[in-house]
C-alpha cells in the first residue's frame, strides 16, 4: 500500500541566542562616569562662575616709555644772547699810552635747554588701568654749554701802547683772544642760567609729550619736572 505523507508543513525552531557578556572593565568604567558626574556638578556649584576659565596677564612694554627712551635728550629750547667784553690789561707804573692793552669783544652765541630721558625707567611713567591717563616725571631742565658764532662775534676796538704795537710789527708779540673767549663764555652762560630758558623748555616739553601720547591713545597727560640741581638745598 502506498505510503500516506502528512500535509501538515514542517516548523523549523530558531536555535537559542547566545547571551553577550559585557566585559567587567567597561562596567568599571560606566559606573566610574555616573557616580563622578553628580559629584562634580556638587562641586562645581560650590566655586565662582567659570572656575577653570582662562586669565589673560598683559605683561608688555608701555609704547609710551620706549617712545620717550627712544628721545634720549629733547632739546626744548633755544636762546640767543649778546655781550661786550671790556678787558684791560695795565703796566703797573707806566702810562696806558706806553704799555698796555684795552679791547671790547662783541660775542655773540646760543645755548639750549634740554631734558635728559637717558635715565627714566618704568616708575617714571605711571599708565592709569584703562591707558586714558599717564603721570610722567621728568628731571628739570639742564642748560647746554654756550657756543659762541664766529661770524657774529668781533672786536669793536682794540688800544695798544707803543710798546705792544712795536711788538706787533717786529711780530714778537702776536694777538692772543683766546682768554676774550673763555670771558665772553663765561658771561654768556651766566645770562643764559638767569634767563627764562628753563621755563620755555619745560612748556615746550610737556606739549610734545602731550601729543605724543594722544597719539598712542592717552588722552590726559601730566607731566611733572623735578628741581633743579643749583637749586636743591
Amino acid at each position: 500500500m502506498p505510503t500516506l505523507l502528512s500535509s501538515r508543513p514542517t516548523v523549523m525552531e530558531p536555535a537559542p541566542r547566545r547571551r553577550r557578556r559585557i566585559p567587567l572593565r567597561l562596567l568599571a568604567a560606566g559606573v566610574g562616569v555616573a557616580v563622578l558626574v553628580p559629584v562634580g556638578a556638587k562641586v562645581a556649584d560650590l566655586l565662582p562662575g567659570e572656575p577653570f576659565g582662562q586669565e589673560v596677564v598683559d605683561r608688555s612694554t608701555t609704547p609710551l616709555l620706549l617712545a620717550l627712551q627712544d628721545l634720549h635728550e629733547y632739546h626744548a629750547a633755544t636762546g640767543t644772547f649778546q655781550v661786550v667784553v671790556d678787558r684791560e690789561v695795565d703796566t703797573r707804573y707806566v702810562p696806558s699810552v706806553i704799555s698796555g692793552e684795552r679791547v671790547e669783544f662783541l660775542a655773540t652765541g646760543t645755548a639750549d635747554a634740554y631734558v635728559d630721558f637717558a635715565d627714566l625707567d618704568a616708575g617714571g611713567v605711571t599708565l592709569s588701568h584703562d591707558g586714558t591717563s599717564a603721570t610722567i616725571e621728568l628731571p628739570a631742565p639742564r642748560v647746554d654749554d654756550v657756543r659762541i658764532d664766529p661770524e657774529e662775534s668781533r672786536v669793536l676796538d682794540r688800544d695798544r701802547g707803543l710798546v705792544e704795537r712795536a711788538a706787533d710789527a717786529l711780530g714778537d708779540n702776536p694777538v692772543d683772544d683766546s682768554e676774550l673767549h673763555v670771558l665772553a663764555e663765561d658771561r654768556l652762560a651766566a645770562a643764559a642760567a638767569h634767563s627764562d630758558l628753563r621755563e620755555r623748555a619745560e612748556t615746550n616739553t610737556r606739549a610734545m609729550l602731550t601729543g605724543l601720547a594722544r597719539s598712542l591713545g592717552v588722552e590726559e597727560v601730566e607731566v611733572r619736572f623735578g628741581e633743579p640741581a643749583d637749586s636743591a638745598g
